[in-house]
């Protein structure tokens, strides 16, 4: 299993490692080319491969005003990373005393004495420090002081676009589920908590899980074809969502709503894992309660054939 630090106190073994730094929000198939080139080191040099990131993510600490922005949250990326088999995962809070650290002080007193990493591989974009002024040419001129190496590989391109969670976080506001599920090499995901709603969903014959989705992306309103998973099982059961504000009963908060086929039982403050698989059809707003139960049949259909 993995060994989690939440500060830079980390074991002996873990010192002179390969490590990652960054964000690494969804882990998609850009990350997974870094993570394979970081075993080749590993493999050569007989290290361990460790990641360096942050909580919150930093662009969401400094903008308050950036709410629904992750593919994966914490939980998630542990998860991702597990499977990637690194070693150790350091996940540091980011708070106002860290992002007044210096870039030298950062290299110096957390990467020279305290990682002491061989190799650390970072994005050719990775800013660090008070006000962001520290940079990889930074990193680059303190290699020898220091004693690592620094590994920024090119980015990984597609259809001559440099994946990116950027590029998966504009697909999925444009209802291009499928090309972001090909870029995470996985169908897209979110966990979330089942809360007491207004039973909308019951009222009309299709009983809805609501989920808030806290601060995750705001994917394309619209209905999904979806599977979940209840916590500690690990059995998916297909379903439908809609994801939005529910504007035929005038809905001003964005909420996902799961039905899920052929399940009875009460899902109430259980977490749920819900796979986004297809987007159906954008959200829109029915002259009366008829006309949207004529449309979730239609969707219903549509979503049981989708696999």
């Amino acid at each position: 299993m993995v060994k989690l630090y939440n500060n830079f106190k980390i074991l002996n073994q873990h010192k002179k490692s390969i490590i990652l730094i960054g964000n690494f929000d969804g882990l998609h198939k850009g990350h997974q080319k870094l993570f394979n080139i970081a075993k080749i080191y590993k493999k050569k040099n007989f290290l361990s491969i460790g990641v360096l990131t942050f909580e919150p993510m930093p662009k969401m600490y400094f903008n308050d005003k950036i709410k629904n922005f992750r593919i994966s949250n914490l939980h998630q990326k542990i998860n991702h990373l597990n499977k990637l088999k690194v070693d150790f995962i350091i996940t540091k809070k980011f708070d106002k005393t860290f992002s007044k650290t210096k870039s030298i002080t950062f290299i110096k007193e957390i990467i020279g004495k305290k990682l002491k990493p061989k190799f650390i591989f970072v994005s050719n974009n990775f800013k660090f420090g008070n006000k962001r002024e520290g940079n990889v040419r930074e990193l680059i001129k303190n290699e020898i002081k220091y004693n690592y190496r620094i590994v920024n590989p090119q980015p990984s391109l597609i259809k001559k676009k440099i994946i990116s969670s950027s590029l998966i976080r504009k697909y999925l506001q444009n209802g291009k589920l499928k090309e972001a599920n090909k870029l995470l090499k996985r169908n897209w995901s979110i966990i979330g908590n089942v809360q007491k709603g207004k039973q909308l969903g019951k009222k009309i014959g299709f009983p809805t899980a609501n989920i808030d989705i806290k601060d995750y992306i705001l994917a394309k309103p619209g209905v999904y074809a979806i599977k979940a998973k209840i916590q500690k099982s690990s059995n998916y059961i297909k379903g439908i969502a809609n994801l939005g504000y529910r504007p035929t009963f005038n809905g001003k908060k964005i909420l996902l709503e799961v039905h899920l086929f052929n399940f009875s039982g009460n899902l109430y403050n259980k977490y749920l894992t819900i796979e986004f698989l297809k987007f159906i059809r954008k959200e829109k707003k029915f002259k009366n309660v008829e006309q949207l139960k004529k449309q979730i049949k239609i969707d219903l259909l549509i979503a049981k054939k989708t696999k």
